[in-house]
């Protein structure tokens, strides 16, 4: 999983932190929460604040 796999990792989130209003998440808690899914395999480094807006926003459509 990389970066870019916005509805894959937004899925992974929501069955592992179930619990979490993603419209509360900081976005250093979602960086951190998405490089430590073990299905993820990208840098650190590609990350940029577009990328963690465009998770948060398919994690809050998923849940709906």
């Amino acid at each position: 999983m990389k970066w870019t796999d916005s509805l894959e990792i937004a899925l992974a989130l929501i069955d592992r932190y179930p619990e979490v209003d993603p419209q509360l998440i900081r976005f250093t808690d979602l960086k951190a929460w998405v490089e430590a899914l073990p299905e993820f395999d990208d840098q650190p480094e590609r990350c940029g604040e577009r990328i963690l807006e465009a998770i948060q926003m398919t994690w809050i459509d998923e849940m709906d």
